[in-house]
């Protein structure tokens, strides 16, 4: 009966092992699927990646900062009081 039941227990114990197992693999699979999906909806958005989105945005500055500098250079050129006349025709 001892051995009966011992086998009984190694049966119940390979069949819970085994349902694990399985367990785990529908687990990584649903992840794959699931990390797949992901990809694909992310990527239909047309989303901009870090790198570039802090490249154009230094560019913007930098730009920004030159624009400053040359209207500030024309309107020294140009004198006081310049910017308020109409231009001649």
């Amino acid at each position: 009966m001892a051995q009966a039941s011992s086998k009984l227990f190694d049966t119940v114990g390979k069949v819970m092992n085994d349902a694990a197992g399985m367990a785990d693999g529908v687990r990584r699979e649903v992840e794959s699927m699931v990390r797949a999906q992901a990809e694909r909806f992310v990527m239909d958005m047309n989303l901009v990646k870090r790198e570039d989105y802090d490249a154009l945005r230094e560019l913007v500055q930098n730009q920004s900062a030159e624009l400053r500098a040359l209207k500030a250079e024309v309107a020294a050129l140009k004198g006081p009081g310049a910017g308020d006349a109409p231009p001649k025709s």
